[in-house]
């Protein structure tokens, strides 16, 4: 079994994640899965106090975020269809990370 330690910025914090597999093709491919570039601030305020979030959504969906703990603003990971292990940071159209404002809940 071999490993490899992976370290992704998000804000000012890292965060260390170790992949494995059976030999060195697969523990890269574990690797790849990880394709999320390092994120160093919430392009709605500029803040770095940045942090790792997860939630499940009417008791079904699974989300997994990065959320601005100063403006409360969340930049969602997607998920490959095809392999639900595969995560990468939701892009708009133009390219550019897809940060969604806080909304407050209407009663």
């Amino acid at each position: 079994m071999l490993q490899m330690m992976i370290t992704k910025r998000i804000g000012r914090r890292q965060f260390h994640f170790t992949v494995q597999g059976s030999n060195f093709h697969e523990t890269v491919a574990e690797y790849d899965r990880l394709s999320f570039p390092d994120v160093a601030a919430c392009a709605l305020c500029g803040s770095d106090n940045l942090d790792l979030t997860s939630r499940v959504a009417q008791g079904k969906f699974k989300y997994t975020s990065i959320k601005c703990l100063s403006c409360r603003g969340d930049l969602t990971f997607g998920k490959n269809k095809d392999d639900e292990q595969s995560y990468f940071l939701r892009k708009k159209e133009s390219g550019e990370l897809d940060w969604r404002a806080y909304e407050k809940a209407e009663k």
